[in-house]
C-alpha cells in the first residue's frame, strides 16, 4: 500500500520530504560552487581557457535541478554495509536512489546515482533474492512534490510479494510533451541490458511498448557513467529513423545529466551529396543490397593499372631508375594488403622513393628521411602515381556506375543480373555530381565508396533505433561508425515497413559487422494496454509468425473501441471525445487522408500539431501520417480507416506491418474508426 502525505512532523513522509528539500539545497550548492570557479589564472592560452570554460558550462547544465522532475525516486536500506563481511554484523546503510549524484558540504552522499553499483538492487532485488536489502521504498510524486511512498520488506518472510501500485501509476501516468526517462520504472530484464558491458554489442528485439528505446537510451547513460573517460575520447551517437523521432527522444539523456551524446539519422551520416531524387522500390532494394559493396569495390580498384614504364628520378647530376617490374611488385603487394584505396595511394610514392634510397645506399651515399620525402614528392614519382593509382572521387565513381551501362556491367558481372543492373541505371544520366538527382540510397552508396577510399571515423558506442527498417547497405554505413566500438541495436521485426526490411537479426548484425552480438528479447509490455495489444497481435501471424506476442503487464486494461464512422466529422468527434481526458492524443491516418482530416479539424476549430512539434496543455492533438508514426506514443489514439493504411503501401504485408505500428501507439486508449470494411486479418 502507498502511504499518502501527512502533515505530522513524525510521519516518515514528512522526514522524506525534508530530505528532498536538503538534497535540492545541496544540489543548488554544488551548482553554485561550479558557477563561482575563477579560471582567469588557470590556463596558459585562450584555447585551453575556452575548452575549460565549455567544460564548466556543461557541468553547470548537468547540475540543473528540474523542478518537475523527482531528484530521487527510491530508497534502499541495506542489512549490512555494502562490500562488508556480513558475518561480522556490520551495520547497514541507507541510500536514496536518483537521477544523479548529490553530496553535502562534507562530501557525504545525499542521493546516489541510479547507475552506481550500490543502486542495482533497487531494480533487481526480489523476495526470492533480496540482495541484502531489508527495505526498498518507492516514492510517488505530483510534479516535483513528494506525495506518497510505498515499502517492500524484502527480507521479511512474513510479507507477501505484491505488484507495486506506485510503479504501475508511474508507468500509466499520462504523458504530454517529449519522451521521458524510465529511470524509476526499469524492470530487472531491462536493467540487465542497460548494465551490459561496453565491450559487447547487444541487439534488443522488442514489441510495441516493451521499452526498447528507453532501454537503449538508458544504456548509453549507464555506459557514460561506467566508462566516461573512454567514451569522452571516442564519442557516442544515437541514430533514429527520422527527425520527428529524434525530437521526441531528445530530452531523455539531458534529464539524466548526459549532454554530450550526439543524435542523427542514417541520412545525416551519409550526407555527402544533396538528396533531391527518389527511387522506386525495385531500384531501392538493389541499391540497398549488400552485393553493391562488391560492385563498388571492383569499380574503384579498376582504376589501378600496372606500370609499363620505369620511373627515373633526377637528383643533382645523378639519375636513379626504378624498373617497371619492381614498381609492379610494390603495387601488387599494396593490393594484397587490402588496405584502403587512399591509404595505399599515399603509401605508393614512399615505396617508390624507398627503392630509390636503396640504390643510393648501394652507390655509397647516405640519404636520410628528408631525402626520401623529397624523392616521393618529385615530379617523376607524382606522375607515375597519378597514372598507376589515380585519385578517385567517391561521388563521381557512383555517378559513373549509375550512368554508364557498360561500366556497371563490367563491374557487376556475376554479382547483379541484367534486370537488377537495369533497375538501378538512371534513365537520364546526370552530367555532373552537382546536377545529379541523388536518392537516399545513392548517398549510402557514396558513403560506402568513401569508406573504401578513406576509413570512416569510428565512435565508442552507437545506439541504432528502429533498426528493422534499414537496408544491408545502411547497416554497413552504421557499422563503419562503430567498427572499433560497440553498438546497441533496437528494433521489432514485426514493425519493418520498408521493401528491404530486416528478415532476421543474425543477418542484420552480420551486415553491421557485429556477428557475435547478443540478441535479447523483451516481451513484457509496459506501454500498450492489454486490450489494444491483444487486438493488434491478431496481425502477427501474417507479418512475423515467429515472434512472441507482447504480454501487457498493465493492470489498467485501457480504453479500446472499434467504431464505424460516416465521414471525417465522426473522426473529429472521436478526437474531441478523447481530448476530454488528461494527456496527449494522436490522430493517425494513411498519408493520403491527412489533408482531408486537417481540413476537417480546422473547420471544427480543433487545434493540432505535426509530428515532432511538442504538445502543450493547450494543444494536445497531433495529426500523424501513418508513415511517421513509428517510435511515437500518445496517451490516446484515434486510428482512422485501417484499410487505407494497408492500401497506402506497395504490398499487403508491408501495409499490415504499417497498420501494426499505428495500432500500437496508444498508452491509455484507442478508438479505431472506419467507413470501409476492416482488413480481414483483424477479424
Amino acid at each position: 500500500m502507498s502511504t499518502p502525505v501527512s502533515q505530522s512532523a513524525d510521519d516518515p513522509l514528512a522526514r522524506e520530504r525534508a530530505h528532498l528539500a536538503r538534497s535540492r539545497a545541496a544540489l543548488r550548492a554544488m551548482r553554485e560552487d561550479v558557477e563561482s570557479l575563477d579560471i582567469s589564472d588557470v590556463t596558459a592560452n585562450w584555447v585551453n581557457a575556452a575548452a575549460l570554460a565549455h567544460q564548466i558550462d556543461e557541468r553547470i547544465k548537468a547540475l540543473a535541478d528540474l523542478s518537475d522532475t523527482p531528484l530521487f525516486f527510491g530508497r534502499l536500506d541495506y542489512l549490512h554495509a555494502p562490500g562488508s563481511d556480513k558475518a561480522e554484523g556490520a551495520e547497514g546503510e541507507r541510500f536514496y536512489i536518483g537521477r544523479r549524484h548529490v553530496h553535502d558540504a562534507d562530501g557525504d552522499p545525499m542521493v546516489i546515482d541510479w547507475r552506481a553499483p550500490v543502486s542495482q538492487p533497487f531494480y533487481r532485488a526480489s523476495k526470492k533474492d533480496p540482495m541484502d536489502i531489508g527495505l526498498r521504498r518507492r516514492f510517488g510524486y505530483t510534479g516535483g512534490d513528494l506525495t506518497a511512498y510505498e515499502d517492500e520488506h524484502l527480507s521479511d518472510p512474513a510479507e507477501v510479494a505484491r505488484t507495486s501500485r506506485l510503479l504501475q501509476q508511474e508507468i500509466e501516468r499520462p504523458r504530454v510533451g517529449p519522451m521521458r526517462d524510465i529511470v524509476a520504472t526499469i524492470q530487472p530484464e531491462q536493467d540487465e541490458i542497460v548494465r551490459s558491458g561496453l565491450g559487447g554489442t547487444v541487439c534488443v528485439q522488442g514489441g510495441p511498448g516493451t521499452g526498447k528505446t528507453a532501454v537503449g537510451l538508458h544504456r548509453v547513460a549507464y555506459l557514460l557513467y561506467a566508462h566516461r573517460e573512454r567514451l569522452a575520447r571516442t564519442g557516442t551517437l544515437v541514430i533514429g529513423p527520422n527527425r520527428s523521432f529524434l525530437h521526441y527522444i531528445e530530452q531523455v539523456l539531458p534529464a539524466l545529466g548526459e549532454l554530450s551524446v550526439q543524435q542523427a539519422t542514417v541520412d545525416d551520416l551519409v550526407a555527402h551529396v544533396e538528396v533531391r531524387g527518389t527511387d522506386d522500390a525495385s531500384a531501392a532494394v538493389v541499391k540497398g543490397d549488400a552485393r553493391m559493396a562488391e560492385v563498388l569495390r571492383r569499380a574503384l580498384y579498376s582504376h589501378v593499372t600496372m606500370p609499363t614504364e620505369p620511373v627515373v628520378v633526377v637528383r643533382g647530376s645523378r639519375r636513379w631508375r626504378v624498373p617497371a617490374y619492381e614498381i609492379e611488385d610494390v603495387v601488387r603487394e599494396l593490393l594484397d594488403r587490402d588496405i584502403r584505396y587512399g591509404a595505399a595511394r599515399d603509401a605508393l610514392p614512399q615505396r617508390i622513393a624507398h627503392a630509390v634510397l636503396v640504390q643510393m645506399e648501394r652507390a655509397g651515399e647516405a640519404p636520410d628521411d628528408r631525402v626520401q620525402d623529397a624523392v616521393a614528392r618529385s615530379a617523376a614519382v607524382k606522375a607515375a602515381v597519378k597514372t598507376i593509382w589515380p585519385a578517385v572521387d567517391p561521388a563521381k565513381l557512383v555517378l559513373r556506375l549509375l550512368s554508364d551501362p557498360d561500366f556497371l556491367a563490367e563491374h557487376a558481372d556475376g554479382v547483379l543480373d541484367a534486370d537488377e543492373q537495369k533497375a538501378i541505371l538512371w534513365a537520364k544520366p546526370a552530367r555532373s555530381v552537382k546536377s545529379a538527382k541523388w536518392s537516399a540510397a545513392d548517398a549510402v552508396l557514396i558513403d560506402e565508396a568513401s569508406d573504401l577510399v578513406q576509413r570512416t571515423h569510428s565512435l565508442g558506442h552507437v545506439v541504432l533505433d528502429e533498426a528493422q527498417d534499414l537496408s544491408p547497405m545502411q547497416y554497413r554505413a552504421v557499422g563503419r561508425r562503430c567498427s572499433t566500438g560497440s553498438a546497441t541495436v533496437l528494433g521489432d521485426l514485426a514493425q519493418g515497413t520498408t521493401p528491404w526490411a530486416t528478415r532476421g537479426w543474425e543477418e542484420a548484425l552480420a551486415h553491421l559487422g557485429k556477428p557475435d552480438a547478443v540478441i535479447e528479447e523483451l516481451t513484457a509490455g509496459f506501454r500498450v494496454p492489454t486490450d489494444v495489444i491483444t487486438y493488434a497481435s491478431r496481425l502477427l501471424p501474417h507479418i512475423a509468425p515467429g515472434l512472441t506476442p507482447v504480454a501487457s503487464v498493465r493492470e489498467n486494461p485501457g480504453f479500446f473501441e472499434v467504431r464505424p464512422a460516416g465521414g471525417t466529422r465522426d473522426v473529429v468527434s472521436a478526437c474531441e471525445e478523447l481530448l476530454r481526458n488528461e494527456g496527449s492524443v494522436g490522430l493517425i491516418a494513411a498519408d493520403a487522408r491527412i489533408a482531408g482530416l486537417a481540413e476537417a479539424l480546422r473547420e471544427a476549430g480543433v487545434g493540432y500539431l505535426a509530428p515532432g512539434e511538442e504538445t502543450t496543455r493547450e494543444t494536445r492533438l497531433t495529426l500523424v501520417p501513418a508513415s511517421l508514426a513509428k517510435g511515437l506514443e500518445y496517451d490516446y489514439v484515434v486510428l482512422d480507416e485501417p484499410q487505407a493504411v494497408v492500401d497506402g503501401e506497395p504490398d499487403e504485408r508491408t501495409g499490415l506491418r504499417r497498420l501494426y505500428v499505428a495500432l500500437t501507439r496508444a498508452v491509455s486508449g484507442l478508438i479505431v474508426t472506419h467507413a470501409t470494411p476492416l482488413p480481414r486479418q483483424l477479424s
